[in-house]
């Protein structure tokens, strides 16, 4: 199963959270070695943020301020053999990280990439489980 997921070429992603899906997923597929130069599969990516308040204090009488938000990161995948142009598999798989939102704007930003980070690294986990479990169905 190795072999086959390390000849699956992942096609380019414009944002930076689906590049670290991506890049989490080629480590996943190579175990960290290099890839292939001739993939037998394709393999389409389309990941979406949220990104929500999951918390909020009441700073002023008329005012409430966020103290905690979740991203959400979700993708769906096409998997697809390259010889014969046959879809193997499609999907969708998500997952949820939270973090918290300090009164400064940087930190707040931090953390939310760091949230964000934490989110690709799973979602990766999950997509390349399910991306093995449509190539074993072959």
């Amino acid at each position: 199963m190795q072999a086959e997921l390390a000849s699956i070429a992942i096609k380019p992603v414009s944002t930076r959270y689906a590049q670290q899906v991506r890049n989490h997923l080629i480590f996943a597929f190579t175990g960290g070695g290099a890839r292939t130069a001739t993939p037998a599969y394709s393999l389409d990516l389309a990941v979406t943020e949220s990104v929500q308040s999951a918390a909020r204090i009441q700073a002023a009488t008329d005012v409430d301020q966020p103290t905690a938000g979740t991203v959400t990161l979700t993708s769906r995948y096409r998997l697809t053999d390259i010889r014969s142009g046959a879809v193997l598999g499609t999907g969708t798989r998500s997952f949820s990280a939270s973090f918290d939102r300090p009164s400064q704007e940087f930190a707040t930003y931090r953390a939310q990439i760091d949230a964000e980070n934490r989110a690709a690294r799973e979602l990766a986990q999950l997509l390349s489980l399910a991306i093995a479990q449509d190539l074993a169905k072959r």
